[in-house]
């Protein structure tokens, strides 16, 4: 049975502060691990799970993230000129893998008020929510079953995953109660609290599966600091009306917004890789012991 969860939005509008200079010209979502960009990584996780119809929600000085799903009949022409049929056939997959759209978000005014430009799009309809710093491996799951949870109950589903208390201060953070070993019912979501206040282990991840309520919820939400519109506090909301469910994970995911883990993601994603995998884990392998840090 096919599900009726078809559409993404994939906030992609930050400035990518954390990877200046490097950002300073070019999107981080465009930032490449191995031979792909961030986002193509997202999408084609999209595509996995079914999704059909993508909204990327864009902003100033992000124009290349339109060209490279976009055709380029020059390259295109040179590459079958030259022979080129693999790579020919690579770029032009990227064009028909789904329908992208793109909208602006005028400000940078937090994560909720990017969600929320995505309302005309969405209309009411289920649809998920991918952040673009957040990459997940073939290993990965996660959405497909948040997905399949969602086609269970028709509830909101958030991505969750155990951290040491000691780091809640980064994430959001929820108060469970289990439902299965994987699957919990959403009790509280706290945004970034300091650990003594922490509610549980389980930080939020950058997957999200949304009844169209949460639009109306996100009306409700005052900015915050800085000024943002919080998601998790139109989650918060939300749990007034209606049961959020959290699916927890454990594998899989790269947080791409970190410089340590962008590099960790190169790595192992660069030995997984079909062309050049054996070769790199061999140089790896010398590299380790020559340096001495096995």
């Amino acid at each position: 049975m096919k599900s009726t969860v078809t559409k993404a939005v994939i906030p992609a509008a930050g400035l990518g502060t954390r990877f200046l200079p490097a950002t300073k010209a070019q999107p981080k979502e465009m930032l490449p691990i191995v031979d792909k960009p961030a986002i193509q990584y997202v999408v084609e996780e999209a595509v996995r799970a079914g999704i059909d119809d993508i909204l990327i929600i864009t902003g100033r000085g992000k124009r290349t993230l339109e060209d490279h799903f976009d055709r380029n009949f020059e390259l295109e022409y040179y590459l079958e000129r030259h022979g080129k049929i693999h790579q020919l056939d690579e770029i032009q997959a990227l064009a028909e893998m789904a329908d992208i759209h793109y909208v602006r978000q005028g400000e940078p005014l937090g994560l909720g008020h990017a969600v929320s430009v995505a309302r005309k799009h969405v209309g009411d309809n289920p649809f998920v929510v991918m952040l673009g710093d957040d990459i997940m491996d073939r290993r990965s799951n996660v959405l497909q079953g948040m997905i399949d949870t969602y086609d269970q109950y028709g509830r909101s589903v958030v991505a969750l995953a155990e951290f040491p208390v000691e780091e809640m201060s980064s994430y959001g953070c929820v108060k469970p109660e289990a439902v299965t070993d994987s699957l919990v019912r959403v009790l509280d979501i706290v945004e970034k609290p300091a650990p003594a206040d922490a509610p549980s282990n389980l930080a939020v991840m950058g997957r999200y599966v949304f009844t169209p309520e949460i639009f109306g919820t996100l009306e409700k939400v005052r900015p915050g600091v800085g000024g943002e519109i919080q998601l998790t506090d139109a989650i918060g909301l939300l749990l007034e009306q209606q049961t959020v469910y959290g699916y927890i994970f454990s594998e899989g995911r790269y947080d791409i917004g970190k410089k340590l883990d962008y590099l960790r993601a190169t790595v192992e994603l660069g030995i997984d890789h079909p062309e050049i995998g054996q070769e790199f884990a061999e140089f790896l392998s010398r590299f380790v012991k020559d340096r001495d840090l096995a």
